[in-house]
């Protein structure tokens, strides 16, 4: 008999009738719908999803419905996961270091395109069939994301052309790629990348069927949301100036910026100590909130009463320490609570399905495991005053 999970309104009205003493993770399937179209409706180019983001499956059977069919991989196991939704999905493995054993696996399910950023892991993909696109991968020293992931990965400009000449020389689809790092808000990253990719391609004297410009995209952290529009606009203009009346195709592999704000988590006050400046939660950094201290404190943080009502108090900065008893299990500090929350109290952390159900551990037996789906993430649209 097949098990269907039960659908609730939102999460204060599961919170207030389940009183969970775990933390939760609550799932709208009609955000995460939307944000598939935005970017379906928006980007140009073919969109694929970074599944390391958050590889549950009601994340990707849900894409998967909305109509994104092809999957940024990073392991086997990821490759299982998307096969568990679909047969016919496209995956590329885009991790460029990969195992002899992860090698095969990729080739036995059927990965069409693969990246590299170096010769040697070039040479261990003989085996990868020539209908097969390889993605040369290529970094820069461009500032605009939280973090850069070119200090692990990425090929320098001068070794991307002997690449790039290799794959076309040695039979497969040449392609670059590239990424801007996480949570990028500043579209002239992908501009100076993509003008970058021309000068690549005109030095190597190598046709490129595709560009991949990566993921990075942001998601709603401070202040008003991304204009990702503008991200998408920026880039075709900047594919156009560079490369003329013959571009090539372009991909995406947004994560985080997809599927962040279907989800809110909601963590438990355990105690208060002090005045109330030190709050203690059943969730931290070795759990779902994992990101925050990485990110940074998010501005979008609310607080339910037991009975599902909001907190209206004036919000406070917090201390704010994780259930485990390491003391390193701590939120940066001055996290903004409703000045009136009590111990029983639920936090609700929106825009948070990105990285922590993937993060998550078990370490002291904390950690967020359950995810409940909802038809909205907030009853209440107004913030705390």
């Amino acid at each position: 008999m097949q098990n269907i999970p039960a659908l609730w309104r939102d999460p204060e009205t599961y919170l207030s009738r389940s009183a969970p003493d775990h933390p939760v993770l609550f799932f709208a399937p009609s955000v995460l719908h939307a944000t598939a179209q935005r970017f379906l409706d928006g980007f140009s180019g073919l969109v694929t999803y970074a599944v390391k983001a958050n590889a549950h499956p009601a994340v990707l059977s849900n894409l998967v419905a909305a109509g994104v069919n092809a999957f940024d991989v990073a392991s086997p196991a990821e490759m299982a996961a998307v096969r568990g939704v679909s047969d016919t999905a496209v995956m590329h493995y885009n991790n460029p270091v990969r195992s002899a054993k992860e090698i095969a696996a990729g080739i036995d399910y059927g990965a069409a395109s693969w990246s590299v950023d170096c010769a040697s892991e070039l040479d261990k993909l003989a085996a990868v069939p020539r209908s097969c696109e390889i993605a040369v991968r290529f970094a820069l020293p461009v500032s605009g994301a939280a973090y850069d992931f070119g200090s692990k990965f990425g090929a320098s400009p001068d070794d991307a052309v002997n690449l790039l000449r290799r794959v076309a020389v040695e039979g497969w689809t040449p392609s670059l790629c590239f990424h801007p790092g996480t949570q990028c808000e500043d579209a002239d990253a992908w501009v100076e990348y993509i003008h970058a990719a021309k000068e690549i391609v005109d030095r190597a004297g190598a046709h490129i069927a595709r560009m991949n410009v990566g993921g990075g995209f942001p998601a709603h952290r401070c202040g008003t949301a991304p204009d990702l529009e503008a991200q998408f606009a920026a880039i075709d203009a900047a594919v156009t100036h560079a490369f003329g009346a013959t571009p090539p195709a372009i991909l995406c592999e947004p994560g985080r910026a997809m599927v962040a704000e279907s989800f809110t988590l909601a963590a438990r006050i355990k105690g208060i100590r002090g005045a109330g400046e030190t709050v203690f939660l059943n969730d931290g950094i070795y759990g779902g909130l994992v990101d925050i201290r990485d990110m940074g404190l998010p501005e979008r943080v609310h607080v339910v009463a037991a009975d599902g009502a909001w907190r209206k108090g004036r919000t406070v900065p917090r201390v704010v320490f994780g259930p485990t008893c390491d003391s390193l299990d701590r939120l940066p500090d001055g996290l903004p609570l409703a000045g009136d929350a009590e111990v029983g109290d639920f936090v609700l952390f929106p825009g948070l399905g990105a990285y922590s159900l993937a993060m998550t551990t078990a370490f002291n037996g904390y950690g967020v495991s359950e995810v409940v789906t909802v038809l909205d993430l907030l009853r209440d649209k107004t913030s705390n005053a």
